[in-house]
């Protein structure tokens, strides 16, 4: 496969001469956008207080970002690899302001998820862009696996800032985080602006392939709405109904991909090991790691009787120990492939999850060794997980495997989160269990096709 720095790029524009300023604005941009993805974390008991939100109802107040990020991360992709990346990263950074600026200003459940879910679509714009402009400003080798490294980073950074922004301001009003999330997207959009080198729109650009975007929204609506009611019976018939309609429709979007001359998806990327790697690596960290620290600190606050701040605080200790692990995880990648990393990383997040079981209602010094060990598996992952998106693609399909990876995370984190909210209700334990048996499957999975990819 041609490497990024081989391949020419007559129709993108000309190379970038400051490939620091595109890391720069890049991890900044997607920093905030995972801000404003986790900042729910610490507001949701607040905003269902506000809202009157009943608890059956409740993750779609947590899963209105995913959703959209889910939907529209492959249309993104499209998009950028066809009308440019520049133009959609900025595009996606402004409009991820505006979007939640005027989320401040929901007064009911179903206003703030839509507002939500306008956010995601926005922020996939931003993640499928951004990694996008990294791959065509870094050529392979040691300077893209630092460059994704700090954008993974920023990923685990975002993560752990934004539920401590949501609790430091929700001291005074929950609103408040959404409104300086807000400001500060469309700072990094400005300064974008400025910065990110132009490129040439490429000639016959392709329509972007919305009949895949609206079978594949309907098929994860389904499924999120049967995993929301599962939380009062799984054999209700509508649970059955859903799921079955869910199926249905990912079949019809798997054959609309196959017959599209412009698919959201290539499928023949699936016969890569490497590819296939990428992309149950990031469903799996999306069902069993981000689906329950998803869930974490609003269980701290409902079961250990622990502040907004307190809460946000020991998530601070996951979070931020994954954002070291990413930043260093580009020392293993001399000796160990992305694919194993990635099973290296689930293995760890396993057994920190198991090490939480009866922790969650207990004394908080019992959460700090499961954190700790979680998060180092976290960290090891999200480096991971956007080296192996690019390098597992030909060069002019870098945003198309990006933006494949990140739907494959956020439909697993949607998933993950309505079906752990739908599990604590019966025991907390329960969730921990299941998060760690899919984080085990994980591991299994990328071992198996890491070797598959290294033959």
């Amino acid at each position: 496969m041609p490497t990024l720095a081989t391949t020419t790029h007559a129709t993108r524009g000309t190379r970038t001469s400051r490939p620091r300023a595109t890391l720069s604005v890049t991890a900044a941009a997607t920093a905030v956008a995972l801000m404003n993805y986790t900042a729910p974390m610490l507001t949701l008991p607040d905003m269902a207080a506000a809202f009157g939100t009943p608890a059956s109802a409740q993750a779609w107040l947590l899963n209105g970002t995913p959703l959209g990020l889910a939907v529209l991360l492959l249309v993104a992709g499209s998009l950028a690899d066809a009308h440019g990346r520049r133009r959609i990263f900025l595009l996606g950074t402004l409009t991820l302001g505006l979007t939640t600026a005027l989320g401040t200003f929901a007064g009911s459940t179903l206003t703030f998820t839509a507002a939500r879910i306008a956010q995601g679509a926005a922020s996939a714009a931003v993640l499928a862009g951004s990694l996008g402009l990294l791959a065509h400003a870094y050529p392979a080798g040691r300077d893209r696996i630092r460059a994704t490294g700090i954008w993974g980073a920023s990923v685990s950074g975002g993560i752990a800032l934004g539920p401590l922004l949501a609790g430091a301001l929700s001291l005074a009003d929950w609103r408040l985080a959404y409104g300086t999330l807000g400001a500060a997207a469309l700072a990094i959009a400005g300064a974008g602006a400025r910065t990110l080198p132009k490129e040439t729109k490429p000639s016959g650009a392709p329509r972007p392939d919305m009949t895949g975007a609206l079978t594949l929204g309907l098929s994860l609506t389904a499924l999120l709405t049967a995993l929301t009611l599962g939380r009062d019976g799984w054999l209700r018939p509508q649970v059955g109904l859903l799921l079955l309609a869910s199926a249905a429709l990912t079949t019809l979007f798997v054959l609309v991909e196959h017959r599209s001359r412009t698919p959201m998806i290539d499928l023949t990327l699936l016969r890569r090991p490497a590819f296939l790697a990428s992309t149950l690596g990031a469903l799996f960290t999306g069902l069993a790691v981000i689906g329950l620290f998803s869930v974490v600190p609003a269980l701290l606050q409902s079961g250990a009787g622990m502040s907004p701040l307190a809460s946000a605080l020991l998530f601070l200790l996951w979070s931020g120990t994954a954002f070291v692990a990413a930043l260093q995880a580009r020392r293993l990648a001399g000796r160990l492939s992305a694919a194993y990393q990635l099973t290296a990383g689930f293995a760890l997040s396993a057994a920190g999850i198991l090490a939480l079981l009866g922790a969650l209602e207990g004394p908080w010094p019992r959460l700090l060794p499961g954190l700790l060990v979680a998060g180092a598996g976290s960290g090891l992952l999200n480096a991971a997980l956007p080296r192996l998106a690019v390098d597992s693609v030909p060069p002019e399909r870098a945003a198309m495997g990006s933006g494949a990876n990140n739907t494959a995370r956020y439909i697993g984190s949607s998933a993950g989160v309505a079906l752990t909210l739908a599990l604590v209700k019966t025991d907390p334990n329960t969730a921990l269990l299941v998060s760690a048996g899919l984080a085990a499957t994980g591991a299994a999975l990328t071992l198996v096709l890491g070797r598959g990819s290294s033959r």
